[in-house]
């Protein structure tokens, strides 16, 4: 029975896999930007790295910012000018006492900043490792300073002991909530809040090996409901211990803030603590995925319910290099505690296993934020102690991902959203990857589409942490080597009409007065626009391409270049309006046309085309054009297709014939010519003369 049952539980896991396997993961950007080619600003200070802990405080214009054993304040408009900074080094006798234990006294035992938070005073709650004996202090800005009181605080519960352990944190009303280690061994983990003290019972029905990822705060609801915090994290799932192997799962968790713990049962521990199991189908996945970061969205005009988390997945198997996005509801998440059915434990013959209650459920209902926790019956606290874990999957919306892709992990997301010129609002995603690059995509309906990816770094980086301000329009990400600030809007990359259509940017529109592509939020004037199909036919013609004359050597090789602004555009070369053949001499790059071993018979004019299709059309645009002729081989000007070339080759022309009739008429005036009558009479007296007679004159 029991291998019957273990099949029965994973019956869901394999169900992506039989699914037809021909969802776009390898979703290219439209643009690529490499390093130095965008409009960035770094800082990092020589010596000091990891900078991942950020705060904003935008009615100060300041980017607080963690880093190893150091603090920095940053102009939040121009992040590379530093306002103040302040240093927190672990002791000599902590590092001590740190290497003494068995940790590494170069990466481990030093100060690693984890906790950055403001609290209602305007001071900033900070915590770090300080060599695996974490503790908190508080820290001012005034006057350009940045100044901690030195209060040395206890850390435990609150700040992880390893900085390389994942941990979450969120300030509430002043309070501290924390999910991370209680232990130097990083063994008891928790969530926890600091006042008064609370926090889940070490069991592994409730944590098991977790992996903290984020906490996150929803408002009052209009129901009399509490506030809620939410933990999202991934764990050793225990309901499928019956696998051969570990299976860890994705989970998101909820509190009540009130939650004061139990009267007699569950003294000082959650007694609204819930977790269910997040979705994330990726097809031709066998496991689940996991949980990699999250970001919540919430639009201030409408109800909390409205609300969405924004989450980054990551396959489960070491052979997969596909990440994914995925989009839940919080009226989703919050029905599946309000309404789902719990697990229990059964005996099964020799052992136990998770199974959905059939039971009765408790009144009030466990897990419920509407009564006071003190005021719970035991059969309830009873119940949500051993049944912590919800039967039902809080599935994504759609119920399939709004992005995968294979390539570099992802590591972090935010979400903006912007209204485009015609009053529709989209929902921006900007991912960070492992190896340095930003992402920046939308989903128009259902279509994955990355409109550019962006090296941040120089050399490959993870992007640890993204933070965006409303008030800049700024984007900044921070990894182990510095932090970057980067707009949100990029329209200038585009520096045609169709391309600035094609990249369907929300951000962006075509100003044809001023003939340049600019962001919706500068200008009133009416721009075009068309992000959801990539409509590029009200665009006006493109301007005439100006040619480039090139040699040739015959034997050598030429190299024209075709610089195309989309990786999704094909290229195409023509020859004298002839279409240039792939062959073992010519080889059609993505960015450039090779000719090799050049002869006579190559000269012409080549132009290259980029041919891009939209959702609604094809786009044909004459990206560069060029003149070959051999080295040395005179030429005229050739005329181009508007006409003036050749009025003014006609000028020119005319002039020299003028200026030719000219010259031969001085020189008959001048005699230097003979008139060719007088050469006719001098012709005929030397024929005379040749014959021996003289001339008799007149008679």
């Amino acid at each position: 029975m029991r291998p019957l049952l273990c099949i029965s539980v994973f019956w869901f896991l394999p169900l992506a896999s039989t699914l037809d396997d021909d969802a776009p993961k390898d979703c290219i950007p439209r643009r690529y930007v490499p390093y130095h080619s965008n409009d960035t600003r770094l800082f990092r200070e020589e010596g000091v790295s990891n900078y991942t802990i950020m705060l904003l405080q935008e009615d100060t214009k300041l980017l607080l910012l963690g880093a190893r054993e150091a603090l920095f304040a940053l102009d939040l408009e121009d992040i590379s000018k530093k306002q103040a900074s302040v240093k927190w080094e672990a002791t000599q006798q902590q590092e001590y006492d740190c290497k003494n234990k068995g940790k590494d006294l170069v990466s481990e035992c030093k100060n690693y900043i984890k906790i950055l938070h403001k609290k209602e005073d305007n001071r900033m709650y900070v915590c770090g490792t300080n060599a695996f004996d974490p503790e908190c202090d508080y820290m001012s800005y005034a006057n350009g300073k940045l100044t901690l009181a030195k209060t040395a605080e206890d850390g435990k519960g609150k700040c992880p002991f390893d900085p390389y352990q994942r941990h979450a944190s969120i300030m509430v009303d002043d309070n501290l909530y924390s999910a991370t280690s209680m232990n130097f061994l990083g063994s008891e983990l928790v969530l926890m809040r600091s006042s008064p003290p609370i926090r889940t019972e070490i069991k592994t029905s409730w944590l098991n090996e977790p992996n903290f990822i984020s906490l996150a705060q929803l408002p009052k609801s209009d129901w009399g409901d509490d506030d809620k915090v939410y933990l999202f994290f991934s764990e050793t799932a225990v309901e499928y211990d019956c696998y051969k192997k570990p299976v860890v799962v994705s989970r998101v968790a909820r509190v009540c803030k009130g939650d004061m713990g139990g009267r007699r049962t569950l003294q000082r521990k959650w007694t609204s603590f819930l977790k269910a199991r997040l979705e994330c189908p990726v097809l031709g996945s066998q496991l689940p995925n996991i949980i990699q970061n999250t970001y919540r969205w919430c639009d201030p005009q409408k109800h909390w319910t409205g609300c969405l988390f924004y989450a980054i997945f990551t396959l489960q198997s070491d052979t997969s290099d596909l990440s994914a996005v995925c989009a839940y509801s919080v009226f989703d998440i919050d029905r599946v505690f309000a309404e789902g059915q719990f697990k229990t434990l059964v005996p099964v013959e020799t052992s136990f296993i998770w199974v959905a209650y059939s039971g009765e459920v408790p009144d009030p209902r466990p897990g419920s934020c509407q009564t006071q926790s003190l005021d719970l019956p035991d059969q309830t606290l009873h119940f949500i102690r051993d049944r912590p874990l919800m039967e039902d999957i809080i599935q994504p919306i759609g119920e399939k991902p709004l992005l995968e892709r294979r390539g570099a992990a992802f590591t972090c997301i935010v979400v903006h959203q912007v209204e485009a010129a015609d009053g529709q609002k989209f929902h921006v995603m900007f991912i960070g990857t492992e190896d340095g690059t930003l992402l920046k995509a939308v989903n128009y309906v259902g279509e994955m589409f990355i409109i550019e990816q962006i090296q941040l770094f120089q050399s490959p980086e993870a992007i640890k942490v993204l933070r965006f301000s409303d008030v800049t329009g700024q984007l900044y990400a921070g990894s182990d080597y510095g932090v970057v600030q980067v707009p949100l809007a990029t329209c200038g990359r585009s520096l045609s009409c169709l391309d600035c259509i094609l990249a369907r940017d929300p951000y962006c529109g075509w100003d044809a007065d001023a003939g340049s592509c600019v962001a919706i939020s500068s200008t009133q004037r009416q721009l075009i626009q068309s992000v959801t199909d990539g409509n590029a036919s009200l665009c006006p013609p493109a301007d005439p391409i100006h040619v480039v004359n090139q040699w040739f050597m015959p034997g050598g090789s030429v190299k024209l270049a075709c610089p195309s602004s989309s990786k999704l555009a094909t290229t195409k070369w023509e020859v004298n309006g002839r279409l240039v053949a792939s062959s073992p001499r010519h080889e059609i790059l993505q960015d450039e046309l090779l000719i090799l071993n050049v002869s006579d018979s190559d000269a012409g004019r080549y132009r290259c085309l980029s041919v891009e299709r939209s959702k609604v059309d094809e786009y044909t645009a004459t990206v560069a054009e060029y003149q070959l002729s051999l080295k040395g081989e005179p030429r005229l000007p050739q005329a181009q297709r508007n006409g003036s070339s050749t009025v003014g080759l006609q000028v020119v022309i005319g002039l020299l014939v003028v200026s030719l009739v000219a010259l031969l008429a001085w020189n008959f005036y001048n005699g230097h010519l003979p008139l060719p009558w007088n050469c006719n009479k001098k012709q005929s007296a030397k024929s005379y003369e040749s014959n021996g007679q003289e001339d008799p004159g007149p008679l």
